[in-house]
């Protein structure tokens, strides 16, 4: 004789373990996309194939080459002779509205 309680856990077991199988299944595709991705040379004809492309994008592309930082390379506390560059910092700030109901921002 099975117990309600225990039907409980066992549905809720199930549940929980298809969820998080169709949670890895949807990012193990991410990480196959990547994976798969064109490898491009930063170049003089990378503008160009950035603007022939589709909406002027090109989605998971691997770029492959030499940059030069602005100012001065960022160093890696942890590995000796690593160096990297940021292309690109965005700052968004959302807008704060007061909730009266929830006494919130």
């Amino acid at each position: 004789p099975i117990t309600p309680g225990e039907l409980l856990c066992l549905g809720s077991s199930l549940a929980f373990s298809g969820l998080f199988y169709y949670l890895y299944r949807r990012k193990a595709r991410v990480v196959a996309r990547i994976q798969e991705a064109p490898k491009l040379q930063v170049d003089d004809n990378l503008p160009a194939l950035v603007s022939a492309a589709e909406g002027r994008c090109l989605p998971y592309v691997a770029l492959e080459g030499i940059v030069l930082p602005a100012q001065a390379a960022l160093t890696s506390h942890y590995h000796e002779g690593l160096q990297g560059v940021i292309q690109k910092l965005l700052l968004r700030e959302h807008r704060l509205i007061w909730n009266s109901l929830a006494r919130s921002w």
